[in-house]
């Protein structure tokens, strides 16, 4: 009765923390900054991802999941204690339980990293979803039925699709390409056509600010700010949506690939469900300008963005925590 039931979506950009009976209570940024002098966190989450790029030697600012792996296993150990401590107390009555997400193009190892830093982190029973199952789960679609439902989930280090009936992954695709791909391919282009070099937050907000999967009707702009690569003095340019959109085709179309691929292995009598009811999109890449359209266009398949896209996986990974006994057999063994 006092146990917590926690979903957790350990992603590559945010975490997102959803406890049972009260719904998603924490979204932060998967950032860890880290006194280089005596190995000690200074900050996590929100605090830290302030620090990206703008601290001195003495501190570093960690990623430690990249492309949806855990890359650095004892700071991710310490930023999941982290977050499970701020949504359970200092010292709970009784240890939680605990899905955490993990991709599906995941190798066993890189599964049992994820299961053993859960574990670490004060969880008394530890449960993993591939992340597509969970983000179907969460975007409300009725993956115990016996019909095909597709669900196009692009993370900050990975994206995949994936076909889901009677509670499982029929057919799925992984790519480790996700918003940070689209933010270093924003970043590359500034730098060839404006010999400008900037940082990673600067590219992040020109692709929520003006970026779109296809060209818009009425093209924005934007002003930007960086290194002059030739003076090495600071210097302002105006960027539109168009220049965006031209920078970032590249990797979304290996996410549309990825979605294509999936379509492909799928059986035909679920394809010809998915053709009548469509596929959803989630993830925090969701949100990007036109993409639902761009997939449309690409696949011949109609695609929605879902309700809530960036909480889908980590509300997905608490109602499969709800709904144990049943999901139990369809999860992956670690």
């Amino acid at each position: 009765m006092f146990e917590k039931q926690i979903g957790i979506d350990l992603g590559t950009v945010n975490v997102l923390v959803y406890v049972r009976g009260k719904g998603v209570v924490l979204q932060e940024p998967s950032v860890v900054a880290i006194s280089v002098r005596d190995n000690k966190i200074v900050a996590v989450g929100k605090d830290a991802a302030e620090m990206l790029g703008r601290v001195p030697e003495s501190i570093e600012v960690a990623r430690p999941v990249r492309d949806g792996v855990i890359a650095d296993y004892v700071v991710t150990e310490a930023m999941l204690r982290h977050f499970i401590r701020r949504v359970t107390g200092r010292n709970p009555m009784l240890r939680p339980q605990i899905m955490m997400s993990s991709p599906k193009g995941v190798t066993s190892v890189e599964r049992r990293a994820v299961y053993d830093a859960a574990v670490q982190a004060g969880a008394k029973e530890a449960y993993l979803i591939p992340e597509p199952l969970a983000a179907a789960l969460g975007a409300g679609l009725p993956i115990n039925t016996p019909t095909g439902n597709m669900v196009v989930d692009v993370g900050g280090g990975t994206s995949e699709a994936a076909v889901v009936s009677m509670n499982d992954i029929v057919a799925w695709s992984s790519v480790r390409v996700g918003g940070n791909r689209i933010d270093q391919a924003i970043i590359n282009y500034i730098r060839r056509k404006y010999n400008l070099i900037i940082g990673e937050q600067t590219a992040e907000e020109l692709k929520i600010q003006i970026g779109s999967a296809l060209p818009l009707d009425e093209t924005l702009t934007m002003e930007v700010r960086g290194r002059d690569q030739v003076a090495g003095l600071p210097k302002t340019i105006q960027v539109t949506s168009d220049e965006v959109t031209e920078a970032i085709t590249d990797p979304l179309m290996t996410i549309v690939g990825a979605a294509k691929q999936t379509l492909e292995k799928t059986p035909p009598e679920l394809a010809s469900d998915i053709i009548d009811r469509g596929m959803v999109l989630t993830g925090g890449g969701a949100q990007l300008r036109n993409l639902d359209k761009l997939l449309t266009r690409e696949t011949n398949v109609p695609c929605f963005v879902a309700e809530n896209p960036i909480a889908c996986v980590a509300i997905g990974a608490g109602r499969a925590l709800e709904n144990l006994e049943v999901m139990k057999r369809f999860l992956p063994q670690v």
